[in-house]
């Protein structure tokens, strides 16, 4: 007996018996972590008795306040209306412009003016009257002065001027052209014949322009002297006049 037993025993353990321990234990194992995976609720504690507390007298609510009116917003300021502006209304404007001053566009005389020389005169000028020609010999006109001068005597510039002409004349001789402002010319004939200037040059009150010389042919049978004549705008005055008039 003793030992069919104990054959009984090895035999669980030997083979099978083996396994079936080890399920046992794997299922047991695998049931005790699905337990703890499971969650729990606490045990609920035992519930506390609150002591009821005593309600508070309710106030009468005799009157509730009146809500405050609401103010109103304030109005936004209104925009002014954009005027469309008028097409411009053309008016005639008559301007009135001054008078402008009248100008005296006359000439200007030479502001200085000096004696060509200093003689006495052997023959006036003569425009209007006819004169007798000792040397030609007939009645003509004068239209210079004649100054009596001895030969060689300086003759200068009545003014300040340019000289415009230097020539030969057939019967005045070596003659010398002045322009001066204001219109004015000056002719100095009966010169030697080599003048001091040329056409073209400038010259100054008073200045050496030549010498007087005998080589007007119209006016031999005279003294020696100097044929001085003026003109104003191309016509001949009187030389006289216009050296007591502008000489200084």
């Amino acid at each position: 007996m003793s030992n069919s037993g104990s054959r009984n025993t090895r035999h669980i353990f030997d083979g099978t018996g083996v396994y079936i321990a080890l399920f046992l234990v794997a299922t047991a194992l695998a049931v005790a972590g699905y337990w703890t995976l499971i969650p729990h609720s606490p045990a609920e504690a035992p519930a506390v008795e609150e002591t009821p507390r005593a309600a508070a007298p309710a106030t009468p609510i005799t009157a509730l306040p009146s809500p405050e009116p609401e103010k109103p917003a304030p109005a936004a300021p209104a925009m002014p209306e954009r005027e469309i502006p008028s097409a411009p209304v053309q008016s005639t404007v008559t301007l009135v412009l001054p008078e402008p001053e009248s100008v005296d566009l006359t000439p200007e005389p030479p502001a200085l003016v000096v004696p060509p020389l200093l003689g006495e005169t052997v023959a006036a000028f003569s425009m209007e009257a006819l004169q007798y020609s000792e040397t030609m010999g007939d009645w003509r006109t004068h239209d210079g002065v004649d100054l009596a001068a001895e030969p060689g005597t300086p003759v200068c510039a009545v003014a300040a001027g340019t000289v415009i002409d230097v020539c030969d004349d057939d019967l005045m001789g070596t003659s010398v052209v002045i322009s001066h402002d204001g219109g004015y010319d000056t002719t100095y004939a009966n010169l030697q014949g080599v003048p001091a200037v040329s056409v073209g040059d400038s010259v100054s009150p008073g200045q050496i322009i030549g010498s007087v010389g005998r080589t007007a042919l119209c006016e031999l049978r005279l003294p020696s002297h100097l044929h001085f004549g003026v003109t104003k705008d191309g016509e001949f005055i009187d030389p006289t006049e216009f050296l007591d008039e502008f000489a200084r």
